[in-house]
This record gives C-alpha cells, sequence and structure tokens, in this order.
C-alpha cells in the first residue's frame, strides 16, 4: 500500500508546507537499510541518546531519499533540491502516529502478543496453525519494540485477513504508544517474568502495563492460575472478557484436565463447551506446553475444529529464532536463515548479509524458496523481492520452488532456479559453490536444513555459540551511561576474548563503535585485512613492526622511552609526521606507563620531534570494581588528570584522555573524560556486578556415551575418583585442548544437560571427559551447555577460583565459533 506524502503530512499534522508530491510504501529509520526504491523511501530521523538520525540525511539523499521526517531545521538541507522535510515535534511519535493511523484503516482480526517470555515462539506457532486459513502478516523476528511495532504493522495491506504482532516493553508507560498500533483484538499474556524488571517498582506494575495493550480487545487469552496474572486482569477489568485457561478450574473458558508426558511428546487433555479432547505436542519441556496452550486457545475461539487442532498442533516444530554464521566448504560462509520466508525478514536477512564484509573478495549468492502465505500475486511479490536482492549487491540467486521459478526474469543478475530442493540437491551445483557468501533463506517447507549440511564444513560437535545480538546490547547499554560525545574504545584482544575478533568488529563497526583496541601488530593486520577501518589501538606494539603500523594505519601504544624513541627514529628516516600514537601514565598499576614524574623528560623528547603525535593520554585502572580500594581509584584519576593537563600544556594542543575500563564505566561516570574502554562488559560479563547485560557466548557439546558403572569402581586417568553408588556416566565430546580446565575434574565442576546440572567426575582428558547423570534423562547425542545463561563464565570461573576473562580467552580455536543473530 501506497501513501501520497501530502497525506502523511495531514495524518502526521504538519501544515504550510509546500511539498513535491510523491508515493510512499517503505518507512526507513537506519540509513544502513535502504533497499528497494528510494523514491519511494520515507525516512524518519530518529534521536536517542548517542545517535541522531538527521546525521544521515545528505548521506541518503545521495542514495536517492526524498522525503524526509525531522525535529529539526539545518542549513545546509536548503542545497537538496528536490526533496521533502515533514517537521514535527518528535520523530519516534511521528513513526508511530502514522502507522496509527495505517491500522485504523484495517478491519481484520488482529493478535496482540505481550510476555516476559515466549512472545515469538507463540507468534510463530500461530502463523503456522492459521496460515492455512487466513492470509497473514506477522512481525518479522523479534520486532517488538517502540520502532519495531509500527514498522511491523506498516506492512498491513489490502490482502492481510489476520494481523499476528507482539509488543515488548522495558519501561512505564511504553505501552501506552503501543496499543493504537496494534489495536488487538483478541490479546494474549504469554509470562510474567524478571526480564526488564529493573524499570518497575514491582512484577505487578509490569504486569499491568503489558495489559495496557488488551484495553480495547475483544477477548484476552491468559493463565489463570497464575495469581498475579489474574489479579491484574481483574484490577483492569479485563477478566470481564478473558478466554482464560486453568488447571483448577473446570468451569474456566479452557480447562486443562490433565497432561501426560511422554518421552517425545505430551498430551494435553482439555475441556471446551463441555467436550472433552485431547491434543498432542511434539515437545515435553514446560514452556512449550503452556506456549502450546495459548495457542490452542486461540485456535478453539477462532473457531477451529478440535480435529484439525489436533492434526496440525503435532506438526509444529522448535522455532529457531536467530540466523547464524558458519564456515562452508571450499572456503564458503553460510549464513543460515530458514527462520522463516516473508518480505520482511528477507530485507534483515539481506542487510546482515551486506554486514559481513570478508577478508578477500567473495561472491555473494542467495539461496531463496517461495515465499508462501502472502497474498500478493507473484509477479508483483518476486518483482519487489528482485529489487531488493538487487539493491544489496548480491551477484547470483538460486531460486527453489515453483513459483520463484516463474518469475525468473524479474531477477537480472547470474541465476539458476529448481522446482525443488530435491531437483537442487540431485543437480549438483551446489559442488561447485567456492569463495561464496552464501544466504540460505527459506520456508521450513522446502527443508533447506539439507542443503545446509550438504555445503557445511563438518565441523567439530564442540561449538562456542556468539550472539551477536547481545554484543549490540552489551555496547548500547554502556554507551548509554556515557555522557554526549564520549567516544567508546572497545576491547578486542586475544580474538575478542575468545569470541571471534573480526565477527564481533564488524558488527561493532556497523553499529558506529569509535574505536577498537588489541593487544599486538597481529591482531590489528587481521582486522584490517578483514576489511575493519575503525581506528585500531596496538596495546603492545613491537619496536621493530612501525611499517606494519604504519602501512595499516594501526596506532600503538607508547608506555616508555625506549619504543618511543624507536618509533621516532622510524618516522624520521621514512619523512612520516604527526603519526598518531596514544601515552600511557603509570597511575599506580605498576604495570606499563611513564611514571608522572617522567613527564618533563617526556615532554621534552616530544617537543624535539615531528613525526609522532599524541593522539590520547591514558591510564589503566587496578580495582575499578572493589569499593574498598574506592579511593586508591578516585587518586589514580586524579593523577591522570593533572598528568594529561601537564602534558597538554607543554604539547601545546589537546589530546584526548582516557582511563575508564567496564567496571569503571559502571562505577565512576565522572571520570568519563573524552573516550572510555569497554572489555569484559561487552562480552556480558559486569565485574562489578551490574544488571541488564546479556551472556554473549555459549558453549556446548555432546553426549558421545552412556554407561552404567557399579559403585566403587573409578572414572578416568588416574583413579582420581571413586564411585559410592552405582552410576550412569555420560562421556562429552569436550577436554582440556578444547579449553575445559583440568580443574573441573573431580565434581569441581558441572554442565548443563536438560536443564539439570551434571558434574563433571574423573580427571578432564585432553578431548573428552565424564559426567554423571545417574539423577538426569539423559541420552547419547543431546546437547551439553558447559557455560552460558546458565551456567555462567562467573560461575564457572568461581568454582576453581579464576575469573571469567581465563575461562572465555582459554576456548581452544579448534572449537567452532557459530554466530547468531536474531
Amino acid at each position: 500500500m501506497t501513501y501520497k506524502i501530502s497525506k502523511i503530512a495531514s495524518i502526521l499534522g504538519v501544515k504550510n508546507v509546500n511539498l513535491i508530491e510523491s508515493e510512499i510504501s517503505t518507512l526507513l529509520i537506519d540509513s544502513r537499510r535502504l533497499s528497494g526504491s528510494p523514491s519511494h523511501t520515507l525516512f524518519f530521523a530518529l534521536e536517542t541518546k548517542n545517535n541522531d538520525g538527521h546525521a544521515f540525511i545528505k548521506e541518503l539523499y545521495s542514495a536517492g531519499v526524498r522525503n524526509f521526517v525531522v525535529s529539526k531545521r539545518l542549513p545546509e538541507w536548503e542545497n537538496l533540491p528536490g526533496s521533502n522535510f515533514l517537521h514535527v515535534k518528535n520523530t519516534l511519535r511521528a513513526l508511530q502516529k502514522l502507522a496509527a493511523y495505517h491500522r485504523s484503516r484495517f478491519d481484520i482480526p488482529v493478535i496482540g502478543i505481550t510476555g516476559s517470555n515466549g512472545k515469538t515462539i507463540v507468534k510463530e506457532w500461530l502463523y503456522r496453525l492459521l496460515q492455512d486459513n487466513f492470509n497473514i502478516v506477522r512481525s518479522p523476528r523479534s520486532y517488538n519494540s517502540q520502532v519495531g511495532v509500527p514498522l511491523s504493522v506498516w506492512e498491513l495491506d489490502d490482502t492481510t485477513e489476520l494481523g499476528i504482532f507482539e509488543a515488548g516493553i522495558s519501561m512505564p508507560d511504553e505501552m501506552g504508544y503501543l496499543e493504537p498500533i496494534i489495536r488487538p483484538t483478541i490479546g494474549i499474556l504469554t509470562k510474567i517474568g524478571e526480564a526488564h524488571q529493573e524499570n518497575f517498582t514491582s512484577l505487578q506494575q509490569k504486569c499491568m502495563e503489558k495489559m495496557t495493550l488488551f484495553v480495547n480487545c475483544n477477548v484476552v487469552i491468559y493463565d489463570e492460575d497464575n495469581d498475579l496474572i489474574s489479579r491484574c486482569a481483574d484490577m483492569m477489568l479485563l477478566s470481564q472478557k478473558a478466554f482464560s485457561w486453568s488447571r483448577k478450574r473446570s468451569d474456566a473458558p479452557l480447562y486443562i484436565s490433565k497432561i501426560e508426558i511422554h518421552e517425545k511428546k505430551t498430551t494435553i487433555h482439555y475441556s471446551f463447551l463441555r467436550f472433552e479432547h485431547s491434543v498432542d505436542i511434539p515437545f515435553i519441556d514446560d514452556a512449550s506446553i503452556e506456549n502450546a496452550i495459548h495457542c490452542l486457545a486461540v485456535l478453539l475461539f477462532l473457531g477451529i475444529h478440535p480435529e484439525e487442532i489436533s492434526k496440525r498442533m503435532m506438526m509444529l516444530e522448535p522455532v529457531a529464532m536467530r540466523l547464524d554464521v558458519r564456515q562452508g566448504k571450499n572456503n564458503c560462509i553460510i549464513i543460515n536463515d530458514t527462520y522463516n520466508s516473508d518480505v520482511n525478514s528477507i530485507k534483515i536477512a539481506l542487510d546482515f548479509q551486506n554486514q559481513r564484509k570478508m577478508d578477500r573478495p567473495m561472491k555473494k549468492t542467495v539461496i531463496l524458496s517461495d515465499i508462501l502465505q502472502t497474498g500478493i500475486m507473484p509477479k508483483s511479490l518476486y518483482k519487489r523481492v528482485a529489487e531488493m536482492v538487487e539493491q544489496s549487491g548480491v551477484d547470483k540467486l538460486i531460486g527453489i520452488g515453483h513459483d520463484i521459478s516463474d518469475n525468473a526474469s524479474a531477477f537480472k543478475m547470474e541465476k539458476q532456479f529448481f522446482p525443488s530442493t530435491e531437483a537442487f540437491i540431485k543437480s549438483g551445483i551446489w559442488r561447485n559453490f567456492d569463495n561464496e557468501l552464501i544466504l540460505v533463506k527459506g520456508a521450513r517447507e522446502y527443508h533447506f536444513e539439507q542443503i545446509t549440511a550438504l555445503i557445511e564444513e563438518r565441523i567439530h560437535e564442540t561449538v562456542m555459540e556468539v550472539d551477536l545480538d547481545a554484543v549490540v546490547h552489551n555496547f548500547n547499554f554502556y554507551k548509554s551511561k556515557l555522557s554526549p560525545g564520549v567516544k567508546m574504545i572497545c576491547m578486542v584482544k586475544a580474538n575478542g576474548y575468545g569470541a571471534g575478533a573480526v565477527e564481533i568488529a564488524k558488527t561493532l563497526q556497523y553499529h558506529r563503535c569509535d574505536y577498537l583496541a588489541v593487544a599486538v601488530t597481529e591482531e590489528g593486520l587481521a582486522l584490517r585485512s578483514s576489511g575493519i577501518s575503525l581506528p585500531i589501538i596496538i596495546l603492545n606494539p613491537e619496536v621493530n613492526g612501525f611499517e606494519e603500523l604504519f602501512s595499516n594505519d594501526l596506532e600503538p601504544e607508547v608506555y616508555n622511552f625506549r619504543i618511543l624513541e624507536a618509533f621516532i627514529k622510524e618516522a624520521e628516516s621514512r619523512g612520516i609526521t604527526h603519526y598518531p600514537i596514544h601515552i600511557k601514565i603509570d597511575t599506580g598499576m605498576h604495570r606499563l606507563g611513564f611514571l608522572p614524574e617522567e613527564i618533563p623528560q617526556l615532554l621534552g623528547v616530544l617537543q624535539s620531534q615531528k613525526g609522532l603525535h599524541v593522539k590520547s593520554v591514558f591510564s589503566h585502572l587496578a580495582a575499578s570494581e572493589s569499593w574498598i580500594f574506592d579511593e586508591f581509584t578516585n587518586s589514580q584519576v586524579e593523577t591522570l588528570k593533572l598528568a594529561s593537563e601537564e602534558i597538554e600544556k607543554g604539547l601545546g594542543y589537546s589530546v584526548y584522555k582516557h582511563i575508564l575500563n567496564s567496571a569503571g564505566i559502571e562505577r565512576f561516570p565522572d571520570a568519563q573524560w573524552d573516550m572510555v574502554r569497554l572489555g569484559i562488559g561487552l562480552y556480558g560479563v559486569s565485574a562489578s556486578g551490574l544488571k541488564g547485560l546479556r551472556n554473549v557466548c555459549t558453549l556446548k557439546t555432546t553426549i558421545l556415551q552412556i554407561k552404567n558403572i557399579p559403585g566403587h569402581e573409578t572414572v578416568g586417568y588416574g583413579r582420581k575418583e571413586e564411585l559410592n553408588c552405582d552410576a550412569r556416566i555420560a562421556t562429552i565430546r569436550i577436554g582440556y585442548a578444547d579449553g575445559l580446565d583440568r580443574k573441573f575434574g573431580n565434581r569441581n565442576g558441572k554442565v548443563l544437560i536438560n536443564g539439570k546440572f551434571a558434574p563433571i567426575v574423573g580427571n578432564v582428558c585432553m578431548d573428552l571427559c565424564m559426567i554423571d547423570v545417574t539423577e538426569i534423562e539423559a541420552n547419547e547425542g543431546d546437547t551439553v551447555v558447559v557455560f552460558g545463561e546458565t551456567p555462567s563464565v562467573i560461575d564457572l570461573a568461581e568454582s576453581i577460583g579464576t575469573i571469567p576473562y581465563e575461562i572465555l580467552t582459554s576456548v581452544s580455536p579448534r572449537v567452532k565459533r557459530i554466530y547468531i543473530k536474531e
């Protein structure tokens, strides 16, 4: 659907403006995600504490965008002929107002889902369960925020018969802005938990805030056995229109009379309209059972016959809510995204593919299936998809399915088409993939996992999953604590604290980090060869490595006269002037750095040369995480303050000043100065116990074998542990060569299997170790979590008397990193 720009101006209350009439079909809030037709795009210049969309208007104008919603008036825009500027007080509220108007044009059922957990699962399951009955528009991935919701609702069009949207909040009063945008007729409250609790005074306050989404619903679905939810529903008068379910009250609209958990499925017995029925689901965990009951309630309310419900529910599959990056055969990189195949998710996946700047030229390939259940005529649909693919610079497209094959002419790049996944596999062309960045994007019905299995490099079953969304969350979390103008240096040394420096750096570069820092020159060279253009500080440069530093724009830390004089000599011999360096001052940690009393001598050397230019002066806090050393930390801050003032005065120019590390950012906001350095906090670990960070790295392996071992037998090398009773002992595929410290052996460490902890027994071996699963329902092949959300790296570190840094950086290079993103 399109709107004239004059109509949008009217909707937003913009008056007295001379407009050049144009048609708008696409809303944009991020200049990096421009796709399709720029002339039909409307950019909203959103302002946040750390970013301002107005700064990217000239860049978008150069790319062909001519329509902008702004809250400022800047003189340079007068030189952008043919543009429309809609001036509003608040660009975010304008975006939401436009989406709310768009929603008001549709008299269709709309399902609104909120809660602390399970929103995306319920949304995706409902889509699969109802796609045979309705043409559905739903939120892509977890687009449930103040900006995600309006962008999702904007996708409603004349063919839509049902909308399914999720809404998430983290602050009071936010749901009041989302309710008129979604305007649900059917509301679902999944679960209330501790997520984002820090901004609410109580769980009840958060629950009532979430239930604000349902004030205009025809029906609200929730678990009435949850006392908090039922109490809030009563207080908000929502219980009067409840289609609640209960395991306790037989007269509830949906009575769950019995739940039987079997080995691989669960049978849910229920009573509806006084008739008894049952349904099987292919899950046995509590969360999936509860999510399935919410879906069951929706289907019953919409009039789907119980027999049909039973048939569909058993076909449910786990929802893979993240795309991931993994190594392919023949030097290929695979982006695996078979989560869904609607147009919005294709935009997101193509954008992610564009972020992956490789260390060598690579062909960009997309394997794409038919896009199902859109309600759009295939010719129009694939013309739109072809525009997005072309805009993203894709070199080759492989289409799988009858509809995309019938519209092959819409795609102008190198292309091949196949009627089915089986036909593609039989063709054998996948064997010819070489040095390609391959996006695999398909509807579940096409079973593209068969394709990824063929083209993926066989990997060690012990893997480290790195959550790139968590990296971005943590980066923005700390960035939100900075005063305007303070720059962020992110530490990616030690291979990104074990997470993989290149992928972490690419993500940070995309999200406009200011600086990176690594330990040695080789680490900086690896980043440069992978397309990282951000300024990079080398913390421990080699005296004889100036050539590599200079030729790759790497900025060295200088901490003593030996290295300073060597760099000066090299710069002068090469005719280099004003090369940036970073001077380190020892303020009390006594590791590296010039002592304060050496500053006069330091200034004498610097003033007598022109080859080097001091970019920053900094120091390292020794104990910023510890309250008992605050007096010492404050003395370090004061020492650097005086030292930097002396250096600036002696040099006659200003320099950046920085001393705060992750814990320092958390605890000493008055010492932010010009820059801060974010290290372990970026990877989800707060040294001071700060809440709100997300786990980044999850180390997983599998069970190879399970044996029943009699009591008084010993397990492992050295016979260090004797069993005191009969036990089930599992061998898992991880050892000290993978980074699992031998100190974890003999029940000092534990791993997580199917939600339960299993102690490590006997000595840890080089490639394997053994665990006790006597009290756990475990099978060979089951996944084992070594660390992640639970147990955390903090838990593991404490169990053997070390620090999280060591746990993370000890993970071996042979453990494959898989990068995931929602």
